[in-house]
Order: C-alpha cells, then sequence, then structure tokens
C-alpha cells in the first residue's frame, strides 16, 4: 500500500495567479498592508496562515489575534468564491482524471496537504472539478508549517488502527515542497514546466513532469521513485 500525498495550488488545481492576486487583496482590503512580496519562497512558512502572521507581525510589531486572522480568512476565501463564480478555475491537466483512476485502485491511497485554509482548498477544487472532502487531507488550519501538514495527512490516510508502514510521496509545485519534503523525509514529485521546472530542480527535485495527462508516465515515475 502507498500513499499518494497532493498539493492543491498549481498541482491540481490551476490557481497560482488567483491565490497570489486575492491573498494581496486581502491583505490591503482587510489589514491595509500594501506591496507585500508575493514571492511565497521567501517566507518561512509557505502556507496560508505562515504567510499572514509573518506579514503581520513584521508591520504591527505583533502577531494577529485569533479574531483577526478569522476575519482575513474568511475575506480571503470570498474573494476566491467572487472569483470562481467569475470564471471557474482549471485543473491542472488531467489531475480529475487521475484522482478519479487513483480511487479505483487498491495499491494506493490518495491525500491532501495544502497550505492554504481548508475553506479555500474547497472552493478551488469544486471550482476545478474536484472535491477536496473525498480525501483525507491536512491544511493550514492544522499547521503553519507544510512538513507539520504533510505528515497530518499521511497519518490520516492510514487511519488509526493502521499499522501499516507504507511508503508515501509527495506531489507538489513549489520549491517551499521540495523544502518540506527534506525536512518530512518524504519521496518528492514536482508538477512544473518552464521557469518553475528549473527552480524545483535547483531546490534539489529530481522528478519533475508537466502535469497529469499522461497517467502511465506518472505511474511510471512512482513506480520508480518507490523502487517496486
Amino acid at each position: 500500500m502507498y500513499v499518494i500525498v497532493f498539493d492543491v495550488d498549481g498541482t491540481l488545481t490551476d490557481t497560482v495567479e488567483v491565490d497570489a492576486r486575492c491573498f494581496l487583496q486581502t491583505f490591503e482590503e482587510v489589514c491595509g498592508f500594501k506591496d507585500v512580496d508575493a514571492d511565497w519562497s521567501r517566507y518561512t512558512h509557505a502556507t496560508d496562515v505562515g504567510i499572514y502572521r509573518e506579514v503581520y507581525a513584521a508591520r504591527r510589531g505583533r502577531l494577529p489575534t485569533s479574531a483577526e486572522t478569522e476575519r482575513f480568512r474568511e475575506h480571503l476565501v470570498g474573494l476566491f468564491r467572487a472569483a470562481a463564480a467569475d470564471r471557474p478555475f482549471a485543473p491542472v491537466r488531467g489531475a480529475p482524471e487521475l484522482l478519479a483512476g487513483l480511487a479505483r485502485r487498491a495499491d494506493y491511497r490518495i491525500a491532501l496537504a495544502t497550505g492554504c485554509w481548508a475553506d479555500a482548498a474547497r472552493v478551488k477544487m469544486a471550482a476545478a472539478g474536484m472535491r477536496y472532502d473525498d480525501y483525507p487531507a491536512a491544511s493550514a488550519d492544522d499547521a503553519a508549517d507544510r512538513e507539520s501538514i504533510i505528515k497530518l495527512a499521511l497519518g490520516r490516510a492510514c487511519g488509526p488502527t493502521d499499522q501499516s508502514s507504507p511508503g508515501a510521496i509527495y506531489i507538489g509545485d513549489g520549491v517551499w515542497d521540495v523544502r518540506a519534503c527534506y525536512k518530512a523525509a518524504i519521496p518528492f514529485l514536482g508538477i512544473a514546466v518552464g521557469a518553475q521546472k528549473e527552480k524545483l530542480a535547483a531546490a534539489g527535485a529530481v522528478h519533475v513532469l508537466p502535469d497529469f495527462s499522461d497517467q502511465d508516465r506518472f505511474l511510471s515515475c512512482i513506480e520508480k521513485i518507490f523502487a517496486i
């Protein structure tokens, strides 16, 4: 039994640009923060809650309260809903078909580990034709750092009574994903093209595919990494 853990933004959903736009808009409309750095790789924790806390602390000299965080989160998710209503988000090519195919197999389990807040991930996946709640998942609601999120998702995929130690792999698109996998001691498979593919390779990614359109190629790559 092997567990494939997927990121959401840029991996399953083509939402990197809308995510950055809505995040920056929320910083300005809710907090009054302009000129926020949108290069998430420069933050200590490239997750919704990690970025929000780091920017807030740098601008205000303290961490946000729970109420302030909730107000920010609700505004951000509202912007995602409005953007999705205006124009449905696209999935990364082949993602819905791959998830459906893997769900029918007995030798793999699927989990989601996203740096988004869960409600944001639900909106993005639904708008791209997938369901967040169909899979065991962990998100920025659970932890600020991505490696903890990955480990939580893996544990939820295995179940509380499963005493086996399945192989696991994380599928992501960001350099922060590569770093988190190194810290979590989990193999990484990248999804990227062009300059982003080069960034993943520079960060240490050995295996990078453009998308999920070729399921046989994806599974072959997975099997090569697991050496099965």
